[in-house]
């Protein structure tokens, strides 16, 4: 049988309509490959989210190899923007456009590719498994974490598992991610007095409050980083009041914070803080201060050794450069996939991702799935 070409299957998915959480035909064109390439397939839907699981080879096998991505894509921003269809897949000058085509499925396509040719040629004592989600660009509650439920409840197993996400800055090859930081935002509410801009001692502004609970909040310094990750961020992203009239002092005022953390760091940790900073500085100024917290997600490190060596290996051999271990960037789904076992991030240059025309040349589809190829014959032999 002819090998499967990952940058048509690229092309197929691109002009699959799964803006998140839509399937779009995406995940029905994945399994229907994969089924016919002897996969064993199973959807695993939950809350309106499509999922797919698919393992070739006898389940419960101890050795394993898993991947994790997914094909739901962001919105297309302003679509008059784009100089090339969004779901056209359409290539110039090497270069493929369209939504999805660095984040991420390419990468997507790439795996896919490589594990079907590789089963055929070289069948492998052990297993291979995919886990194709819906739901990584939205909230993530029904879409890696339920593949991960039905993992557990399935009794299978990953042993290892490879992220496919763009994980390279500029070239191909450049970075491997082992880890990445925490992120957690908190929103917080000042009540105060409403009053007259005339009678400032009538009222109790709540806005003198809050940006003195910024300043504090900004300029703290959480830490000088750790040993595999940059120090910690918090950035004021917005302070509101929704007031027009230049002549009343507000009664409430809101602000919003996010929080990139590293190991250094817990995210009860950094909620205890915040909530002391509350505290002061609602004993400071008379007012009333409510923090609500959403934490997305706790840092995490894969400890460079052997998974981390597999992947480098094989890509220092496919592009003559050895990958940088980083823990930088956002969040991923491999925060969810830690939990089950060790597991990397690789994927292609990351600079179009969510952009308007986002695209891929085309020869770095060629060059991932010659890696991840590589990644497999490596960890079978």
């Amino acid at each position: 049988m002819s090998a499967i070409d990952p940058i048509q299957l690229t092309a197929d998915l691109i002009r699959c309509p799964s803006v998140t959480p839509e399937e779009g035909g995406a995940l029905v064109l994945l399994e229907n490959l994969l089924s016919e390439a002897g996969f064993a397939c199973t959807r695993v839907d939950r809350g309106g989210i499509c999922n797919l699981f698919a393992r070739w080879g006898n389940k419960g096998h101890p050795r394993s190899f898993g991947f994790n991505g997914h094909t739901d894509v962001v919105p297309l921003g302003d679509e008059s923007a784009w100089s090339m269809p969004p779901f056209g897949a359409e290539v110039k000058d090497g270069i493929m456009y369209g939504r999805g085509a660095t984040d991420m499925k390419s990468g997507v396509a790439a795996f896919v590719a490589a594990a079907i040719d590789f089963t055929r040629n070289t069948p492998p004592d052990g297993s291979v498994i995919l886990t194709i989600t819906g739901d990584e660009e939205a909230d993530a509650l029904d879409g890696t974490t339920a593949l991960l439920d039905y993992i557990s409840e399935a009794k299978e197993q990953m042993d290892v598992c490879l992220v496919g996400e763009p994980t390279c800055p500029n070239e191909m090859g450049e970075m491997i991610k082992i880890g990445r930081r925490g992120s957690m935002t908190a929103w917080f509410t000042v009540t105060g007095k409403q009053g007259h801009s005339a009678y400032p001692h009538r009222a109790n502004n709540p806005l003198n409050a809050m940006a003195r609970l910024m300043d504090r909040l900004a300029s703290h310094e959480l830490d000088k980083g750790t040993e595999h990750f940059d120090a910690s961020t918090l950035a004021v992203v917005t302070i509101d009041t929704g007031n027009p009239a230049t002549n009343v002092i507000p009664a409430q005022c809101t602000s919003t914070v996010n929080i990139r953390f590293n190991d250094a760091h817990t995210g009860a940790g950094l909620t205890e803080w915040l909530q002391s900073e509350a505290e002061r500085i609602q004993d400071e100024f008379g007012a009333s201060v409510a923090m609500k917290i959403k934490i997305s997600g706790e840092s995490f490190i894969t400890p460079p050794g052997t998974l981390s060596d597999l992947v480098a290996n094989a890509v220092e051999a496919e592009t003559g450069r050895r990958p940088e271990l980083s823990t930088t960037g956002g969040t991923s789904d491999a925060r969810f996939v830690k939990h089950h076992c060790p597991v990397v991030e690789f994927g292609l240059v990351g600079k179009t991702m969510h952009q308007v025309d986002e695209n891929v040349p085309v020869e770095q589809i060629e060059q991932l799935k010659a890696i991840y190829t590589r990644i497999l014959k490596d960890y079978f032999t």
